[in-house]
């Protein structure tokens, strides 16, 4: 008999406390990309002491990941993601410590029914969402072989279920010229930082030519260690942004062009390192329409994408790209109240709305991963369209 969806949310419900507390010390406690120690140890603590689970830290390598599984031995493998670090200065402000605790809730919901369920649940920890990518440290290290599907949430300031993300490439210039005295001899000199103030001039110029979706961004890395002195060494760092993979590369290209063209322009040396970032999201709308069932029948409404907003990203785009996967967003404040990287909306994510939204994308989850255990045609339907849009 199929387990009934109520139950996921009573459980989820008597557990409500407990994955507040975990939240809000996460969020109180904000720990940047693979420096996770507390967070990762509340999570595992918290699993751990709500169930007969035991959870496996460091896997894939990462000090600060985990997993724990439950559920039956054949049938399918469902994982459900927890993201746990801060952003510097600003904390929680993309609000990780809810979807850790939501994470947390569906998990320990499920697998207070582990005997009955007709596969296995699986909680991942992945460290360093907001640099270093974790998950793509975790796909290959072989953790999600043979799962069949994986999900997570995303804090917002509306329920979307499936938002595309961007391809990112980093793009890192280091300038190398000649110093000399600024005032005695400047014309002895043959300024890096000349040049890499250039590259920004020249990446502007070229912004006209980009592609709607496109995004680039970039900071000094090293401006000089004085102004008197004409500047020997100077670095800077490029985020390149594309709506997907193909797309992304041409673009850091063009910024590796107009570094070297600076670099030619000052008569400095140039040498890039491009390190490729993440992935785009491909949202597998099978499994995305059954988290919506789920919300509503928890008394929200969301919508399937609004082309409205913009696109940031996630390493969730390189597990979708590996396996089904969807990555929905849930509204913790008032739409165009605030959003995320900024202070108001860490705010918001230690917020009594916002623990309540964690709580409902618990239920979601759970309901949704059940869906998925229970139908071995949810799941070849989820895979089929996953293999499709691949292929395409």
């Amino acid at each position: 008999m199929p387990l009934d969806r109520a139950a996921l949310d009573r459980t989820v419900d008597e557990l409500g406390a407990r994955l507040i507390d975990l939240s809000r010390r996460i969020h109180r406690h904000p720990e940047l990309s693979f420096q996770e120690q507390r967070a990762s140890t509340w999570i595992a603590e918290t699993v751990e002491g709500s169930s007969d689970v035991r959870v496996e830290r460091g896997v894939g390598g990462l000090e600060t990941a985990f997993r724990a599984r439950s559920g039956a031995s054949r049938g399918p493998r469902i994982a459900v993601l927890a993201e746990y670090d801060a952003l510097p200065e600003i904390g929680h402000a993309c609000g990780h410590n809810l979807i850790a605790g939501a994470a947390v809730g569906a998990f320990l919901a499920l697998s207070r029914y582990a005997a009955e369920l007709p596969g296995s649940i699986e909680l991942v920890g992945t460290p360093a969402e907001e640099g270093g990518g974790g998950k793509i440290r975790l796909l290959e290290a072989g953790v999600f072989e043979g799962v069949d599907a994986a999900m997570m949430f995303h804090p917002f300031d509306r329920d979307v279920l499936a938002h595309p993300t961007l391809s990112t490439i980093r793009v890192q210039a280091t300038f190398h010229g000649a110093p000399a005295h600024a005032a005695f001899a400047p014309w002895d000199g043959r300024s890096a930082l000349t040049a890499c103030l250039d590259t920004f001039r020249l990446v502007d110029g070229q912004r006209v030519h980009f592609r709607d979706g496109v995004r680039v961004y970039g900071i000094v890395t090293n401006g000089g260690q004085a102004p008197n002195i004409i500047v020997e060494d100077a670095a800077c760092e490029f985020t390149v942004r594309a709506p997907t993979t193909a797309a992304v590369g041409p673009v850091a290209d063009v910024v590796e062009r107009c570094a070297r063209a600076a670099a030619l322009a000052s008569n400095v040396e140039v040498v890039i390192h491009r390190e490729t970032g993440y992935g785009e999201m491909l949202n597998n709308l099978t499994i995305a329409g059954r988290f919506g069932e789920a919300l509503r029948a928890l008394g929200r409404t969301p919508r399937e994408t609004d082309p409205t907003v913009g696109a940031a990203s996630t390493d969730m785009g390189d597990v979708s790209l590996a396996l089904p996967a969807i990555h929905p967003w849930l509204a913790i404040c008032d739409e165009g109240e605030t959003l995320c990287h900024q202070r108001a909306f860490a705010a918001c994510a230690d917020s009594e709305r916002g623990y309540g939204t964690m709580l409902v994308a618990a239920k979601a989850l759970a309901r949704t991963a059940l869906d998925l255990l229970e139908s071995p045609a949810l799941v070849e339907a989820a895979r089929s369209e996953y293999q499709a849009r691949r292929a395409g």
